[in-house]
């Protein structure tokens, strides 16, 4: 699944020049969800900050289709190779789900290094929150 994942991130990245002030796909993400479908999304850069990271853009058609519950996470990098969510994607993770820790995010396509996203962000402020 790991290889499907990052295949389907590599299809949508294209880095691309779309303005002056916005760049796309220099990172391309793909999530699996726990009902199985694969969204993708690509990072968009804007001058002004108000960009939006390839694993939230995915998270964003994910939504958008109606389905809120992770399962596996892929982002690719510029140069091809894989790496974790940026601080405001595991947040923004976090905050979907009671038992969005326990998504998977490959670090390593060729040793199949994986992490959960508990372990990323340990000691989270929001799990008292579900419990309400």
């Amino acid at each position: 699944m790991w290889q499907k994942l990052y295949d389907a991130a590599v299809k949508v990245q294209n880095s691309r020049t779309i303005s002056p002030f916005i760049d796309a796909g220099g990172v391309a993400a793909a999530i699996l969800t726990k009902q199985g479908n694969i969204y993708v999304g690509v990072c968009i850069d804007t001058a002004s900050s108000l960009g939006m990271c390839a694993e939230r853009n995915a998270i964003a058609n994910m939504i958008t289709n109606g389905e809120s519950q992770i399962d596996k996470v892929v982002a690719v990098m510029r140069d091809g190779k894989v790496g974790p969510p940026c601080c405001v994607c595991r947040e923004m993770m976090m905050q979907l789900d009671k038992d969005s820790g326990d998504i998977e995010i490959l670090l390593d396509l060729e040793n199949q290094k994986v992490v959960k996203l508990k372990e990323l962000v340990p000691d989270w402020w929001g799990y008292d929150r579900f419990a309400e």
